[in-house]
């Protein structure tokens, strides 16, 4: 099995940050991811309302968000474990997941606004 990419933390670009979460259905992804304590399986969060997100599209979207240096993607048995690099992330841009989040009026740990 070929080994998951992850940049390390002095090569993430704000710009992959901002493509990664201009799609909303990664944004709303990376809030449920941020909200887990403990982080989440990529099937357990293929529900976003009530939609079901394809197997196909949500496995680009974790690709996404773990190239981009988001979050961490770990394999256990046939699962793939995600979880957020939050404050890595707040340490190395102070604010900007904060904000870019606030756009879209979903902030981990908030209750959603409509």
């Amino acid at each position: 099995m070929r080994p998951l990419f992850h940049p390390a933390l002095e090569d993430i670009r704000p710009e992959a940050i901002l493509y990664a979460l201009s799609d909303p259905e990664r944004a709303a992804i990376y809030v449920r991811l941020a909200g887990a304590a403990c982080g989440n399986t990529c099937s357990a969060l293929a529900e976003l309302g009530d939609r079901i997100i394809p197997k196909s599209s949500l496995s680009n979207h974790f690709k996404v968000l773990r190239e981009s240096g988001l979050i961490v993607s770990e394999r256990q048995g046939v699962e793939m474990r995600n979880q957020t690099r939050c404050t890595e992330l707040d340490e190395r841009f102070p604010g900007l997941i904060k904000a870019i989040l606030s756009a879209y009026g979903q902030i981990p740990g908030e209750p959603k606004t409509d």
